[in-house]
């Protein structure tokens, strides 16, 4: 892997937080006077929302974020479009077919990006750059967009992480209703009892008939402004036409041809992990977080989740460049993980250790501490 992938693949986190989680900027949708609709329990309209499950979908998602990130000047070019992508305001076209069709199209400064699938070959194409990647999937395995600098523009997706992390320290109340792109919603709303996440609240729309997610709606526990406000402005639950998942790159687009790797071998149920309880032993052992390639391991669990990556490039920690120079006003801290930097904004925290590990959350920078600690070398 080369110095340019791993700066991709780490400084992701950093300037804009992929884990918001994974979370997604998407849209900010205008209610209508709050429709009247049979009382429903916070618990049954849960189970409504987790079982939930249509053939296909099509519609045009609004998206306002604020994650309060930090400009970088001379940033690269996929830094600098990643963290637009996760700030401001955003309208992407989106469909989706079960099992595995979907497409996106953004649409932003008279550029369009595209993400699509047909279940056998996936593209990403750049109307600015005039480039697009053909991925052809393996027939075992299902075919995915290669996306890994942008956001998810599914508010089902969305939703689903923030349900999730639902746990004893999460209040979960039914709020009300409102309308949502034309359509009767009821509104779930989940209160992180943890005073170590940034996040205040979050409000999920939940449609009445479909019981699919529509809106989604991010508040800080400082402020009175959502960082994260995502939902349809439109939507329709018929399935969209195969072709609509088809693409034709355009004259004169340059396109490079790859293939997905095939799903890596599972371990089997008489598999056991090294570290496990032996039988005479009065005291398990720690098993250390797994780290899975290029995917970050998470430490801890729902609102208090941390990512940690490691292999930072030191070229740019130092020097001149734009991170550097972010990082040089920082302040440093210690501990028994070491020393390093920390990032802060209203939604986002980053720790930049001297050793080049990454940790990044929705959660303060003294949890981000406590997860270095536990983290491994």
């Amino acid at each position: 892997m080369g110095v340019a992938q791993r700066s991709r693949r780490w400084l992701v986190p950093v300037t804009a937080v992929a884990v918001v989680a994974g979370v997604g900027t998407l849209g900010p949708v205008v209610a209508d006077a709050s429709p009247k609709l049979p009382g429903i329990t916070a618990q049954d309209l849960l189970t409504k929302v987790q079982t939930a499950k249509v053939d296909g979908l099509s519609g045009t998602v609004r998206s306002e974020a604020d994650l309060g990130l930090p400009v970088l000047p001379g940033a690269s070019e996929g830094a600098a479009q990643l963290t637009e992508l996760l700030s401001g305001k955003h309208t992407a076209r989106v469909a989706f077919a079960s099992p595995d069709k979907a497409r996106v199209s953004v649409l932003d400064n008279q550029a369009e990006r595209v993400w699509t699938t047909d279940g056998t070959s996936a593209w990403a194409y750049d109307s600015s750059r005039r480039e697009a990647v053909k991925l052809a999937v393996p027939a075992h395995r299902p075919a995915k967009p290669e996306k890994p600098t942008v956001p998810s523009y599914d508010p089902q997706t969305v939703a689903k992480q923030f349900l999730d992390a639902i746990d004893p320290t999460t209040k979960v109340e039914v709020s009300g209703t409102e309308k949502v792109a034309g359509r009767d919603a009821y509104k779930l709303r989940l209160v992180p009892k943890s005073d170590r996440t940034t996040v205040g609240s979050v409000t999920v729309a939940i449609d009445s008939k479909t019981w699919v997610p529509l809106d989604v709606t991010v508040m800080p526990r400082t402020g009175d402004d959502p960082a994260v406000e995502l939902g349809f402005s439109s939507v329709s639950f018929e399935v969209p036409a195969a072709s609509t998942f088809t693409f034709t790159p355009p004259e004169g687009v340059k396109v490079t041809e790859k293939a997905l790797p095939s799903e890596p071998k599972r371990a089997t149920p008489n598999q056991t992990e090294p570290n496990q309880t032996e039988p005479n032993q009065t005291e398990p052992k720690k098993v250390a977080p797994k780290q899975d390639g290029d995917k970050p391991t998470v430490i801890g669990t729902g609102w208090e989740s941390v990512a940690m990556i490691k292999g930072a490039p030191t070229a740019e920690l130092t020097g001149d460049g734009p991170l550097a120079q972010l990082l040089a006003k920082a302040p440093t801290v210690k501990g028994s993980w070491g020393s390093g930097k920390v990032l802060t904004s209203k939604m986002v925290s980053a720790l930049i250790t001297d050793d080049g590990r990454v940790f990044v959350g929705l959660v303060t920078p003294d949890t981000l501490q406590a997860a270095a600690a536990k983290a491994p070398r």
